[in-house]
């Protein structure tokens, strides 16, 4: 698998996701885009499966953060007409992804939420190189992991707001035949790129009772590597107490700022020691029982709306 096929079968009750994160050089920018076929967060996909349905085609969405000033939220989750996907192209409602050989151009034309204003413009990442290896998650090979491209680049150029930047980036794949909550409790991961090279960590608590803890180095001819793993450390919880842990190499890190922070996920840009130097990583920390509460994803439909035509 290269990673990019957008019209793999993805299985019911199953998910595929193409996640793509980057910093602005100056670090007064972030964004996040996520591709889903089966919104694996999204309450409307969460309530089709208890339903007994789960047709992941019909729970297709783009999903853009913007981070910085200004900031944007989007995250729609469209139905199955929505959608048109090849090989080298996925689109979902006015938005859509396109790999020509050399480029991810992503097309964005959304409507945010929970106040509505447009979010527009396109993004574009290039690859340093490809990698190809790819993990599997839990023992059963349910769900796995590609980091396509974790030393990219980006040019972000947006309409509405009006704003223009770039800076490295970060491209992977997942895909699972099983809801999240499944087999995991929680997880988390954080990528930190650095002159020559980029760390990846991936640290998931499996449902049972088992874990795994990836660490690992991506060059810039795209091999991956692995390398020790690194002393766990904790940061500070978020202001929903979602844990934040990950780990250094000389035992500490440091919290720089809160990306995201909802009921039972957290984004955030920390500080900590990989690969022998001081850097700047994008973590990320989910509690998949948090997102299985009913109560929790009574509150998700104003962050992650529906339309019915």
């Amino acid at each position: 698998m290269r990673g990019w096929e957008f019209d793999q079968a993805v299985p019911e009750r199953g998910y595929c996701w193409w996640y793509v994160d980057a910093l602005s050089d100056d670090g007064r920018h972030g964004i996040t885009i996520i591709a889903f076929i089966g919104t694996v967060f999204s309450p409307w996909y969460a309530w089709a499966r208890r339903g007994g349905g789960g047709d992941p085609l019909n729970h297709c969405c783009i999903n853009v953060s913007l981070y910085g000033s200004p900031s944007r939220w989007a995250m729609t989750d469209r139905q199955r007409w929505t959608v048109r996907r090849d090989e080298n192209s996925f689109t979902v409602g006015p938005s859509g992804l396109v790999w020509d050989g050399n480029t991810l151009t992503i097309s964005i034309d959304e409507v945010t939420a929970p106040f509505p204003g447009r979010l527009s413009g396109t993004v574009r990442l290039t690859p340093r190189a490809l990698s190809t290896r790819e993990f599997r998650l839990d023992a059963k090979g349910r769900h796995k992991w590609h980091p396509i491209a974790p030393r990219s680049r980006v040019e972000v150029e947006l309409e509405n707001p009006k704003l223009r930047w770039s800076g490295p980036s970060y491209f992977d794949t997942n895909a699972g035949a099983a809801p999240l909550e499944e087999d995991f409790q929680d997880w988390d991961w954080c990528r930190a790129p650095t002159p020559d090279a980029t760390a990846i960590l991936y640290n998931a608590q499996r449902r049972d009772g088992t874990s795994q803890s990836l660490a690992l180095r991506v060059g810039n001819d795209g091999a991956v590597t692995d390398i020790a793993v690194p002393d766990p450390v904790e940061l500070p919880k978020t202001l929903w107490r979602i844990a934040r842990p990950t780990r250094s190499e000389n035992g500490r890190a440091s919290l720089v700022k809160t990306l995201e922070d909802a009921p039972f996920y957290s984004r955030s840009v920390i500080r900590t020691h990989l690969l022998g130097q001081d850097v700047t990583a994008v973590h990320e920390s989910l509690e998949l029982d948090r997102f299985a509460n009913l109560a929790v994803q009574a509150l998700l439909p104003v962050k992650v709306p529906r339309p019915f035509w």
